[in-house]
């Protein structure tokens, strides 16, 4: 069965998206409504048996609504305008249809419960349908190191290697693996030791939003204390080579990056944590922040929640990107630097979407 959790997007929370499929009670019906016709089908025709269980079974996505507006709409406390806001249904995010009430539907997303204008949402097989588009699958790494394969088979070469908890992005699921993308490129690994999931982004209540609002706000305090000590400590020393990128965003976040730039040429060695000797992609940002005072994680996965999001467009140096599978800072000019590969090591790569981003963090 699939399980459904949490995807975390530009000024959206996290939360928890489950209960799309039907209760257990409503399964056991379907499921005797598919045997009973099973039973005639194979009387009439043996070979129609496929066909009936595609068209009985219910769809994983099943009761999905999903919003479709250019920002949010308001989840209201009751079906008409004038009732209270008790959350925001963001684009694109996903709840399940409680009701039907003139011209509103009740729905319940994350951890909000109340009323949305119809047209504002998708339902029915439409919304299924969008769901597949929409919804994120992920892969989380639950063996110490997971090997990463270059065909759907353990026989096949050896692509690279990821540590246990990091989530990777699925594109593909066939005959017990499923295809992800790292950084050496795209490969297999084996359903057995990876969770699978489907992400959604879902509604935020008032109270999430405010508590969002508010760790943003001292994650953005933290951030100048940070760079004030930063550029203290840049001041103080002195042979760092040249900025990469434009002199565009904080001094502290270019002084980020040429920090880093000193170690291009380095090497890649797999769980390494040194700058000079061998670092993976976590451990490069991880010691390139140590170095500044701040305190990161050694995991690609984990760094997706330090310091606080921004887009893209909006990236300035020292900002952190992150990838499947994969981490690297910002220089500026469109322009990444990372502990690559064990075949090229720590680089410079353009354009910094080289691959597909799944956020960015900044942390001054």
């Amino acid at each position: 069965m699939h399980k459904f959790a949490t995807i975390c997007l530009a000024g959206a929370l996290c939360f928890s998206f489950s209960g799309i499929r039907a209760e257990a009670s409503s399964l056991s019906l379907a499921e005797e409504g598919i045997a009973s016709v099973m039973t005639e089908a194979q009387t009439a025709d043996p070979d129609a048996d496929e066909k009936v269980l595609e068209d009985m079974t219910p769809s994983e996505f099943e009761g999905v609504c999903i919003a479709k507006v250019n920002d949010y709409v308001n989840v209201r406390s009751e079906a008409n305008e004038d009732s209270e806001i008790l959350g925001k249904l963001y684009d694109k995010s996903a709840g399940t249809v409680d009701g039907e009430e003139n011209g509103w539907y009740k729905i319940t997303s994350g951890s909000v419960t109340g009323y949305v204008k119809a047209d504002y949402v998708v339902t029915g097989e439409a919304a299924e349908e969008l769901a597949k588009e929409v919804g994120k699958r992920v892969a989380t790494v639950t063996t110490q190191t997971l090997r990463v394969r270059t065909d759907a088979t353990t026989d096949a070469s050896v692509l690279g290697l990821i540590g246990e908890g990091e989530e990777l992005t699925v594109t593909d699921e066939q005959d017990g693996f499923v295809k992800v993308s790292i950084e050496e490129g795209d490969g297999w690994v084996s359903t057995d030791y990876v969770d699978l999931r489907t992400d959604f982004v879902q509604a935020e209540s008032k109270a999430e939003e405010e508590a969002r609002l508010a760790k943003e706000a001292a994650a953005k305090e933290e951030g100048k204390k940070k760079a004030q000590e930063a550029a203290a400590k840049t001041k103080a020393e002195s042979g760092s080579k040249a900025v990469v990128g434009s002199g565009a965003g904080s001094s502290s976040g270019n002084a980020v990056v040429g920090y880093a730039s000193q170690f291009v040429g380095n090497p890649y060695v797999y769980g390494g944590t040194s700058l000079t000797n061998g670092t993976d992609c976590s451990g490069f940002v991880m010691g390139v922040y140590a170095h500044f005072g701040v305190s990161l994680p050694h995991s690609s996965s984990a760094m997706r929640s330090a310091g606080y999001s921004v887009s893209l467009s909006e990236a300035q140096p020292g900002d952190i990107i992150c990838y499947s599978g994969h981490v690297a800072i910002y220089c500026g000019n469109n322009t990444v630097v990372h502990a690559s590969t064990p075949a090229t090591g720590i680089k410079y790569t353009s354009p910094a979407n080289y691959k597909s981003v799944i956020c960015v963090r900044r942390i001054f």
